[in-house]
């Protein structure tokens, strides 16, 4: 019997390793596949495009907004991996009434080091898992820092910023950076370029996801600011599985030199 809480405080039990896993969130199919558990999941998102292989591969259960419940049904899993801000807590309820449903929580580092831990504990991965965690916090040990102000934005018409309170700001706190909207509960809040042009930046970040922002978007907003602006790839900003392990080398490589 394997019994653990995930990270809404769900108490978690599975009378032996699960075989047939879907999981709901880019991030951390990606983390399955790392783990080396390419016959247990059988069900992933539209949404997961990382490894290539899966994403061409694996039966597609819908978006990670918008589960196929009877996509799911048709696997039969006796796991799923899911997020509580990634997945739509109505489509989860519904899940969790019919299987097993693992739900991560991730605002930083430590929060992601635990659901990788729960997840290789669960998947009788754990030797695999802590390589994986032990990898990922050598590399953030030995981070560069840069003291900045930036603007980090993920959508618009409206623009929206990642706030205080995301794990987008917890890795922008890893390497020196200041986010500039300050606001400690702040999540995904709307900005207007009234706004943007008032505040004391150094950079503005556009992230490639989830609205893909282009140069013609760094040309417009070039007119408002004095701030270097620059295209981010999101997915090593927002993704806390093992991309994380990518993240120094992007860092250091792509953005230290701003």
């Amino acid at each position: 019997m394997i019994e653990l809480k995930d990270q809404m405080n769900n108490i978690i039990r599975l009378a032996q390793k699960p075989k047939r896993i879907i999981s709901l969130v880019p991030s951390q199919t990606e983390f399955l596949h790392d783990m080396g558990l390419n016959d247990e999941v059988v069900g992933i998102t539209q949404l997961c495009i990382h490894p290539n292989e899966w994403f061409k591969s694996k039966s597609r259960v819908g978006g990670t907004k918008t589960v196929d419940l009877d996509k799911v049904k048709a696997l039969r899993p006796d796991l799923i991996i899911a997020n509580k801000e990634e997945n739509t807590q109505s489509e989860i309820e519904a899940l969790q009434k019919l299987y097993t449903v693992y739900i991560s929580d991730i605002y930083t580092l430590e929060d992601s080091y635990q659901m990788m831990t729960d997840i290789g504990i669960m998947t009788n991965k754990n030797q695999k898992a802590t390589e994986i965690i032990n990898s990922i916090q050598a590399n953030f040990k030995g981070l560069k820092s840069i003291n900045k102000k930036v603007l980090y934005l993920i959508w618009k018409a409206p623009y929206m910023l990642a706030g205080q309170a995301t794990f987008i700001n917890h890795l922008l706190s890893k390497c020196g950076l200041i986010n500039a909207f300050n606001l400690k509960s702040s999540r995904y809040d709307e900005i207007s370029s009234i706004e943007i042009s008032k505040l004391d930046l150094d950079y503005i970040f556009l992230s490639s996801e989830p609205y893909p922002f282009k140069e013609k978007h760094i040309k417009e907003l070039e007119k408002i600011t004095k701030a270097k602006v620059l295209l981010v790839d999101g997915e090593m900003f927002s993704w806390y599985g093992s991309r994380l392990n990518g993240f120094k080398s992007y860092f250091e490589k792509e953005l230290i030199d701003l």
